[in-house]
C-alpha cells in the first residue's frame, strides 16, 4: 500500500510542474529517493519486523495474470522495490528492553529473538543506514487491548450490487483506550485443478532439426500430486474502524473482507485469519490519510508528500523528508472457514482464472525451417516449451472445437498443475 501511494504521490507532485523533468533520471539517482520505514509492533510473542526501502518514480504496475499458452510462464514482468539493505536496527523500550534485529531478506530486518510489547511501556526504532546516517522514531506504546469474540460469513450484496459474501467480526475492549481499529487478513483458498490428469508426458531425445524431427514421447504415471494445491495471500489494503461518537464501546458487525461470488478463490474451501489492530488515535489518522490517497478519484488531485506524517526522523536533527510509520499495537485473531456450496448451495462455482480448453493438435513437430502451418504448435514443441500438460486421448467429446487433431487432449499448464497456483503442501492450520 505504502509503496502503490507514494507512486500516486510523486506522480501527481511532477504533474504539477510546467518544465520537463526527466523521469528517467530521477528514477536512477539513489539520493533522490527518500526512505521508507514500516513498522508494525506488536503484543504477539513473535519475531518482529521492519522493512526498509526507498521511494520510486515508478507505479507499481499488476502482473499480467492472463494466461497465454504460447508463452511459458516464468517469463513475465514483476514489481521491483528499491529495498534499503545494510542498515543496523534495533527497538529500544523504556523498560531498559533492548532488541536488534537482522536483515534476513533484502530490505526486511527481523528481530534477533521473538518479543512481544509490553503495556504502560514506550518504545522507539532506531535505524542507522550502511551510509552512517541514523534515526529514530517517536515513542509508541500499546494503548489498549480488545478481543475478537466472533467472526462470520454472510451472503450479501456489495454497495455496487455484486453478489458475494461478506465476512465480519465482533469484538469486545479488554483494557486501556480502545477506540481505533484496523484490520489485516491473510486469506487461504483451496485450489483444484479442473483438467488435472494422473498420467503426463514424457518427451525424450528430442532433435527438432534432425530430418525428420526425432523423438520419443510417453504418457506415464504422474509422480507429483498436484491436482490439489493452497495458496496463502495477504491483505494489502486499509480496513479501519473507529468507536469516537458511537453509543457502545464493543465493535458489532465490523465488515474486513467482500469477495463476490465469481471469484475463484471460494470455488471450494477458503479460510481467512483476521488481525485486529488496536491503534493510536496518531496511527489511526496516519492510515486514514494514506488510505484516501490510494482512494483519490484522479492521480492529480494536488496530494503534496508532507501531508502523509512520518513518526520517524534524523537523530542529528536535520531536516529530511521520510515516509511509513512505526506503530505499536494490541492484536487480536481468529480464524474462520467455509465451502462455497455453505452459501451458495446448487450453484455454479465461480470460473476458473484460465481459459482451460481442452485442446489438441498434431503430434510431430514440423521439420527445421519447414514451411509455416495453419495449424498451432505440434504437441512435441509443446511439451519441449512447456506450454501444455496431458489431460485425455483425444475424443471429440472431450475438446470443444476440434482443429488440427492429434492423438491427445492437452491443457495448459495451470489448468491441469494446481502447483502454477499454489503449493501442494496441507498448511498445519487446515481442516476440512
Amino acid at each position: 500500500m505504502y509503496r502503490f501511494v507514494l507512486g500516486l504521490m510523486m506522480v501527481t507532485v511532477m504533474s504539477a510542474c510546467l518544465d520537463e523533468l526527466d523521469i528517467e533520471t530521477l528514477a536512477d539517482d539513489g539520493a533522490n529517493r527518500m526512505l521508507v520505514v514500516e513498522a508494525v509492533l506488536t503484543n504477539e510473542l513473535k519475531t518482529q519486523e521492519v522493512f526498509l526501502s526507498r521511494t520510486d518514480s515508478r507505479l507499481d504496475l499488476e502482473t499480467d495474470t492472463i494466461f497465454d499458452r504460447n508463452i511459458p510462464i516464468g517469463i513475465r514482468p514483476y514489481d521491483s522495490v528499491n529495498v534499503e539493505s545494510g542498515a543496523m536496527v534495533r527497538v529500544l523500550g523504556s523498560n531498559g528492553q533492548d532488541f536488534n534485529f537482522t536483515e534476513g531478506r533484502e530490505g526486511s530486518y527481523y528481530s534477533d529473538e521473538p518479543f512481544a510489547l509490553q503495556k504502560g511501556t514506550d518504545y522507539t526504532l532506531e535505524v542507522t543506514l550502511a551510509s552512517g546516517v541514523s534515526y529514530v522514531s517517536d515513542n509508541v506504546a500499546v494503548s489498549g487491548t480488545s478481543d475478537i469474540t466472533n467472526i462470520y460469513a454472510e451472503r450479501t450484496k456489495s454497495e455496487l450490487g455484486v453478489d458475494g459474501v461478506a465476512i465480519y467480526i465482533d469484538s469486545k475492549p479488554d483494557s486501556g483506550e480502545t477506540k481505533y481499529y484496523r484490520y489485516t487478513y491473510d486469506e487461504t483458498y483451496k485450489i483444484v485443478a479442473p483438467y488435472w490428469s494422473p498420467w503426463e508426458f514424457k518427451l525424450t531425445n528430442y532433435v527438432p532439426c534432425s530430418s525428420p524431427p526425432t523423438y520419443d514421447l510417453e504418457v506415464v504415471p504422474r509422480e507429483v500430486q498436484n491436482q490439489v494445491c493452497y495458496n496463502t495471500v495477504t491483505s494489502n489494503g486499509i480496513v479501519q474502524n473507529s468507536t469516537v461518537g458511537n453509543s457502545g464501546i464493543n465493535v458489532s458487525k465490523q465488515m474486513v473482507r467482500f469477495i463476490g461470488k465469481d471469484n475463484y478463490i471460494i470455488s471450494h474451501r477458503y479460510s481467512i485469519l483476521v488481525k485486529q489492530h488496536v491503534q493510536s488515535a496518531a496511527a489511526y489518522s496516519h492510515y486514514e490519510i494514506l488510505k484516501s490517497f490510494s482512494q483519490s478519484e484522479g492521480l492529480f488531485s494536488q496530494i503534496q508528500p508532507g501531508a502523509l506524517y512520518a513518526n520517524m526522523h534524523r537523530k542529528d536533527g536535520a531536516t529530511e523528508e521520510i515516509f511509513g510509520y512505526v506503530e505499536a499495537t494490541a492484536v487480536s485473531e481468529r480464524r474462520l472457514f467455509f465451502n462455497f456450496t455453505d452459501l451458495f448451495p446448487a450453484e455454479e462455482l465461480p470460473p476458473y482464472p484460465y481459459n482451460c480448453g481442452p485442446y489438441s493438435a498434431l503430434e510431430p513437430p514440423p521439420p527445421c525451417g519447414g514451411d509455416a502451418s495453419d495449424c498451432p504448435p505440434s504437441v512435441v514443441e509443446g511439451v519441449d516449451q512447456g506450454l501444455i500438460t496431458y489431460y485425455a486421448p483425444y475424443d471429440d467429446g472431450i475438446v470443444p472445437v476440434p482443429f488440427c487433431i492429434g492423438p491427445y487432449a492437452f491443457t495448459v499448464p495451470p489448468c491441469g498443475d494446481c502447483t502454477y497456483l499454489g503449493k501442494n503442501v496441507v498448511p498445519d492450520f487446515w481442516v476440512e
